[in-house]
C-alpha cells in the first residue's frame, strides 16, 4: 500500500496552481500588462545555449528512447 501525504499528490499542487490564476478577465489582461511593463523596464533577450543540430539530435534520440527502439 502507498500513502500520499496530504499536500503532496500532483491534485493538491493542480488545485495551488489554479489559485493563483485571475478571477477575472480584466484582472488577467491587468496581470498580463503589468507583467509587460516590467519586462519592457528591463528586458533580457533569450540567448540560445545548443545549437539547431544539437536541439534536433536531443529530439530524434528522446523519439528513439520513448518508442524503444
Amino acid at each position: 500500500m502507498h500513502v500520499t501525504p496530504t499536500g503532496s499528490s500532483w491534485i493538491d499542487q493542480v488545485e495551488r496552481w489554479f489559485g493563483h490564476l485571475p478571477r477575472s478577465v480584466q484582472a488577467l489582461e491587468d496581470d498580463i500588462r503589468a507583467w509587460r511593463d516590467r519586462w519592457n523596464a528591463d528586458p533580457k533577450p533569450f540567448v540560445w545555449t545548443k545549437t539547431a543540430e544539437e536541439i534536433l539530435e536531443s529530439l530524434a534520440e528522446y523519439r528513439r528512447r520513448i518508442s524503444g527502439g
